[in-house]
């Protein structure tokens, strides 16, 4: 596997079991939050699943799990007990919440599905509805299009409001929707208020980096590189 890459899991096809007075709750519809870390013995979510509402996880006492809400921009931090996605933030039983706000396109993205392969079966991805996406954080992460057979694996970043900035990622065999993050691969952020382009085999994006985005700290020695919140700085390529 590629530095930097972590393979999306499968959206879950419906609620887990749950008890008490979240026993009933429907099954997701669409998307709603993305696990931006979870750590401890709980393995019904994975780093990088999205999640939808009326979805239920249950957390060991130590267990504790991030996510992020598409929507509302909510970033929470939960350790411990039973939680429920709701639309703009979790309800959580037996357990702790620490809630912030964070900068994302928010109420701006979209939720599509595509189709994963020729049996039918279906991957589910943000989509910006602009045309030109915000990130608010840099580096990016960046999720991998659907590529042909025959293009150019190479994720290609070019500044185009001031010529001569240029980066180029080679990705090797990184699958479709799985997503790269710049950071972790230590290249060099992206300017504050600059505007881009991203190539990825026929894929093109336009996209700015936010005047005050925040911008993360490189890996130095045997730091690691500092970690911005991913819905800040996610990046997706239009549906072709």
């Amino acid at each position: 596997m590629s530095r930097g890459v972590v393979t999306a899991a499968a959206f879950a096809a419906g609620c887990l079991a749950a008890t008490g007075a979240w026993a009933k709750a429907p099954a997701p519809l669409v998307p709603i939050a993305l696990v931006e870390d979870v750590t401890g013995t709980t393995t019904d979510v994975e780093f990088m699943d999205y999640l939808g509402t009326g979805q239920v996880i249950k957390l060991g006492p130590k267990d504790v799990l991030v996510l992020s809400y598409l929507k509302s921009c909510a970033h929470e931090t939960i350790t411990g007990g039973t939680v429920r996605v709701g639309t703009e933030q979790s309800e959580v039983e037996g357990g702790k919440i620490a809630r912030t706000k964070v900068r994302c396109n928010g109420g701006k993205m979209a939720l599509a599905t595509q189709t994963a392969n020729a049996s039918g079966a279906s991957s589910f991805r943000l989509q910006s509805a602009d045309i030109d996406p915000v990130l608010y954080a840099s580096p990016p992460v960046v999720q991998i299009p659907r590529l042909e057979a025959n293009d150019q694996r190479t994720l290609v970043i070019e500044r185009v409001d001031r010529p001569g900035e240029r980066l180029e990622v080679a990705l090797g065999d990184v699958a479709t929707g799985a997503f790269y993050d710049l950071a972790k691969a230590n290249t060099k952020p992206l300017a504050r208020g600059g505007i881009y382009r991203a190539t990825l085999g026929g894929n093109k994006v336009l996209f700015k980096i936010d005047a005050k985005a925040k911008i993360a700290k490189p890996a130095t020695g045997k730091s690691k590189p500092e970690r911005l919140p991913v819905v800040s700085r996610l990046l997706r390529f239009p549906p072709g």
